[in-house]
């Protein structure tokens, strides 16, 4: 194996190319220097021009309009009337007229007891009373012909008195007898169980061949009013004094039920009764809507929202909730000048009506004001005007009017402005 060596570079050679690697090193340097620099100043000018560049916004004007003053509260479908029918007398049960789940009316036939013991000692009574009478009249008729023979010093006077005492007697057991009949007729009546109220059948609880008794808790089956139907809802004590006023003054209030969704329009009714006094432990006041039901869209126990109309402002200032920014300086809406520049306008909101809020102070009809893209603007901030997007409402002159189609609102109202 031969050996192998390598002859070291002379000195002045190994200073040389330690020169140029250096040197090599430092041009390196102060490329990457003048490129981070001119990279640093270019990014700086993008983004002066970008600062300065119109910030494209969507624009609504101002309007006029009525706003709905509307209280929301969860409340639960209640019935008028709720009733365990049950037989007042005892016997075996020989037919059952209703269907399950049928509306019946007041009066209708539901069920039949056995009426032959009834039918028995309704006879049995009519005997009594029968025989009864008879002995009254023979008393009566006796009585008489003492009291001719009395006229003729005849008879003692104490057989007339005997007599006449004989005679009530048999008057008061003739009474007797006609309660014991009418007692015996109502007990034959019972046998036919008629519906106490109108309303739609529970499951029934017996079956053809039960025996049933006077004092039965389980009853024959559960009858519910429906038609009319109510909801019973809470509403915070600093609502009710506004409520008490226009009950007072002889308004009537409209309340709108919800499905759980709050989507759903199920019926329309009114508000019916406020309670007497204000629950102390949540500081709350119950309050009846009623509603005709017609179409049986409320069921009971069923959880429902009312939205409960209390009054309606009338030619306001309305702005589009979306305008509505909140920071410093307060309530404040981005204001649209002639020269596409927004300028920051304080405002004094009052209740909300959906997608539209009442302006008490501020702003006046015709402004224009930023509704969409207002979370990049600041005072002064130049704009453009762009069409306006689907996710933005379109604002009409007037709001909905009580008991007219229209949107909703989306949630309760706040009483006073910011």
């Amino acid at each position: 194996m031969r050996d192998v060596r390598i002859t070291p570079l002379p000195a002045g050679m190994q200073s040389w190319r330690r020169a140029a690697w250096i040197a090599l090193a430092v041009l390196l340097a102060l490329a990457a220097a003048w490129w981070l620099y001119h990279r640093a100043t270019g990014q700086t000018a993008s983004s002066r021009s970008f600062a300065n560049a119109p910030l494209p916004v969507v624009a609504a004007p101002v309007s006029t309009g009525d706003i709905n003053i509307v209280y929301g509260a969860l409340g639960t479908v209640t019935p008028l009337a709720t009733v365990t029918v049950r037989s007042q007398i005892s016997g075996r049960i020989t037919e059952i007229v209703f269907k399950e789940g049928q509306m019946v009316k007041q009066g209708d036939l539901l069920a039949i007891v056995d009426p032959r013991p009834y039918e028995l000692q309704l006879e049995q009574t009519e005997g009594t009373q029968a025989k009864d009478q008879a002995l009254l009249k023979q008393a009566q008729t006796d009585l008489a012909r003492y009291q001719i023979l009395a006229k003729q010093d005849s008879i003692a006077g104490q057989t007339v008195g005997d007599q006449a005492q004989l005679v009530n007697q048999y008057l008061g057991q003739v009474k007797v007898d006609q309660a014991a009949v009418d007692n015996a007729k109502l007990n034959l009546a019972y046998c036919h169980i008629a519906a106490p109220i109108s309303g739609r059948s529970g499951l029934r609880q017996v079956d053809v061949g039960n025996y049933v008794t006077a004092n039965d808790t389980t009853g024959l089956v559960v009858l519910t009013q429906l038609q009319p139907i109510t909801v019973i809802f809470s509403l915070p004590e600093d609502d009710l004094p506004t409520i008490m006023k226009r009950l007072s003054a002889g308004a009537t209030l409209q309340a709108v039920a919800y499905d759980r969704s709050d989507t759903t329009k199920l019926a329309t009714g009114t508000l019916a009764a406020v309670d007497s006094q204000i629950d102390t432990t949540t500081g709350t006041v119950k309050m009846r809507a009623q509603f005709d039901n017609q179409d049986g869209a409320l069921f009971p126990n069923q959880f429902v929202n009312i939205q409960l109309l209390v009054d309606t402002m009338h030619n306001t200032t309305v702005v589009p909730t979306a305008a509505v920014q909140r920071g410093a300086p307060g309530t404040f809406v981005y204001v649209v000048k002639p020269d596409n520049t927004v300028v920051v306008t304080p405002i004094k909101i009052g209740p909300t009506d959906g997608e539209r809020v009442a302006v008490t102070s501020g702003v006046t009809a015709g402004t224009q004001v930023v509704v969409d893209g207002a979370d990049k603007l600041r005072a002064n901030a130049k704009i453009v005007l762009r069409a306006e997007s689907p996710s933005v409402p379109s604002q009409g002159a007037n709001a909905t009017a009580p008991g007219s189609a229209g949107p909703r609102p989306a949630a309760p109202v706040s009483g006073a402005g910011q």
